[in-house]
């Protein structure tokens, strides 16, 4: 690795660590999960940044790795604007292992939440299987599958924090919608 990448190496970690600062001593909270999640993920991103702009544009793995990238962009974009308008975050859900957007009060089960009910998890799983495919490698591919073993147990743990919140209503919306990818997971 040369010096850039070390430096976005320890610059991402530093910025994940202090992201999952209070997750990090609450062991089974969706947010330690994604804690190193989130690592392996820096960790791919940062050994594949040599090879982001280096095959042919046309190629079917750099086209494939693009589309990966521009769902993964959409499902977070789309999700956070969702919970941010229809979840109604609020103060009254304390919980400083949560972000922001996740305090929510209300269940949001329309748009992208429709079909999928982690689409910020699944953006993770598309940003780091197109990365992955800007050069594959076995390192790249063990720490996808790493990234993706943390995701499903994030999720998992999310799902447990929302059924506690959420009630009934939340497991009668875990049935009939999807983890991350609709129709298949």
């Amino acid at each position: 690795m040369n010096a850039v990448q070390w430096l976005v190496l320890v610059i991402g970690a530093g910025g994940i660590v202090w992201l999952s600062r209070y997750a990090l001593w609450h062991p089974g909270c969706h947010g330690f999960y994604r804690f190193f999640a989130l690592l392996a993920i820096l960790a791919l991103i940062v050994i594949n940044l040599p090879y982001w702009f280096v095959e042919s544009y046309y190629s079917l793995r750099r086209v494939s790795a693009t589309v990966l990238l521009f769902v993964s962009l959409f499902l977070v974009l789309a999700g956070v604007w969702q919970l941010w308008r229809q979840g109604r975050p609020g103060a009254d859900r304390r919980d400083p292992g949560l972000a922001g957007f996740e305090t929510t009060r209300n269940l949001v089960t329309t748009g992208v939440f429709s079909w999928i009910r982690h689409p910020m998890y699944a953006s993770l799983l598309f940003l780091t299987w197109g990365v992955l495919l800007k050069q594959p490698s076995l390192p790249g591919f063990v720490l996808a599958l790493t990234a993706t073993g943390f995701l499903v147990l994030t999720a998992l743990a999310d799902e447990r924090e929302c059924q506690a919140w959420f009630g009934d209503a939340y497991r009668d919306y875990c049935r009939r919608s999807w983890r991350f990818i609709p129709g298949l997971w």
